[in-house]
């Protein structure tokens, strides 16, 4: 997540209740690193574990911020949906080849000021070295 809100702890749900922090947080944004299993035996991949959520031909996974990401004293409580359905095959092979990871990246602040919330549109998922 590129150019968060300042003061607004965020972290990815993992499961119901659990919160993943980030990883990395620095002046241009926050990274979270985890881990997802896939099930290619069907026309499209079925992503699977703790971290997505939703059908399997709509999976997604949840950023939350503010009180949804565990923060007390703030009026923010909001949830980012980041759609996974526009990784390819081609990106699943080049990871499990070892080749890097998946990223995606996409403006953690909303037109309001607040944090990004509600399905992120335009999400673009890129394979980039470890």
């Amino acid at each position: 997540m590129v150019k968060p809100p300042v003061g607004v702890t965020t972290m990815v749900q993992r499961g119901k209740f659990e919160l993943l922090p980030p990883t990395r947080i620095s002046a241009d944004g926050l990274e979270f690193d985890f881990t997802v299993s896939i099930d290619l035996a069907g026309v499209t991949p079925n992503f699977l574990g703790a971290y997505t959520h939703g059908p399997k031909d709509v999976r997604f996974l949840y950023v939350n911020s503010g009180r949804y990401a565990g923060q007390h004293g703030t009026c923010w409580d909001r949830r980012a949906k980041i759609s996974l359905m526009s990784i390819t095959r081609e990106q699943i092979d080049a990871v499990f080849g070892r080749k890097g990871v998946l990223l995606a990246e996409y403006n953690g602040t909303g037109r309001d000021g607040g944090p990004t919330c509600a399905s992120v549109k335009g999400i673009e998922w890129k394979v980039v070295s470890k």
